[in-house]
């Protein structure tokens, strides 16, 4: 059994598996983060094994454990391991992590405050939060979860794992940052192709320095569309974050009141847009007036 562990934001996670390479395969992706952590205690630990004997060598496919999973977990191809792991650690944070408002979101910063990115799954949050992370002054935060203080005037704490890209968005991201960020290509996966792209390394070291909320924008990218927005009412941000949240009406009425100081203190907008440049353009425009 091989085991590592490693920091993404306030949590520490312990992968194991005796799967050969698999372990090593996802530690080289998170090569950059916090892994000193020896004799400490962790917050989550994900497991990897495949489901039976016959699985390790006909159609091998595994199955992840952890401390918090779903009843109705299907199996992983053992080509997609590193996947897997990605998507068991997220579900320790969904469904287990209490510290903070989990919002399912991406985030990035800039001098001191941030814009958060939600939407539905598909919207164009993960390559928003890539071409922001890889742009002049934006720090990364994060592009799948979003973590928040629990104070009636709350604060965005970073989240920055690698950045899970998919389909087109991989190449329009190979375009502008460094090969070397790039995990391996994986395809054929229920999403289709999926490879993830790590932040820039000043991002992975400021991953405990929280931000201001400033801006919630929900993105939806349409081929040919003419770039435009929508502001939303208070009601309207706060009833999409709560949706969009694992764990808000657990934390009751302190998370209540956190989610309200968050939508409070931010402006908030539909944007539509047609390409990356188009995208980009409409965030600084409403920065500027946030």
């Amino acid at each position: 059994m091989k085991t590592h562990r490693f920091q993404i934001g306030p949590a520490v996670f312990e992968i194991r598996s005796s799967v050969r390479g698999l372990v090593a395969k996802t530690a080289q992706l998170y090569r950059d983060y916090p892994q000193d952590f020896s004799g400490k205690v962790i917050d989550f630990a994900v497991s990897a094994e495949p489901p039976s004997l016959l699985r390790r060598v006909y159609k091998p496919n595994l199955i992840y454990g952890g401390d918090f999973t779903l009843e109705d977990i299907v199996p992983v191809e053992r080509r997609l391991g590193v996947l897997g792991f990605e998507m068991a650690i997220n579900l320790q944070m969904a469904l287990g992590y209490l510290r903070h408002i989990v919002i399912h979101a991406a985030s990035a910063a800039k001098n001191g405050d941030a814009v958060l990115i939600t939407g539905e799954s598909g919207a164009g949050k993960s390559t928003l939060s890539a071409l922001l992370s890889y742009s002049a002054d934006w720090r990364h935060m994060g592009d799948e979860l979003a973590l928040v203080t629990l104070e009636d005037d709350p604060m965005l704490v970073p989240y920055p794992r690698p950045i899970g890209l998919k389909n087109e968005s991989v190449a329009e991201m190979q375009a502008r940052a460094p090969e070397d960020r790039f995990g391996p290509l994986l395809t054929g996966s229920v999403k289709g192709d999926v490879r993830h792209l790590l932040p820039p390394r000043p991002a992975i070291d400021a991953m405990l320095e929280p931000a201001r909320p400033r801006l919630i924008l929900s993105p939806r990218f349409r081929v040919g569309a003419q770039p435009e927005y929508r502001e939303m009412t208070q009601s309207e941000a706060y009833v999409r974050l709560s949706g969009a949240s694992t764990n808000q009406l657990r934390l009751g009425e302190t998370g209540f009141r956190a989610l309200v100081g968050l939508v409070k203190g931010a402006k908030a907008y539909d944007i539509t847009y047609g390409s990356s440049e188009q995208a980009l353009a409409l965030v600084d425009e409403l920065w500027a007036q946030a």
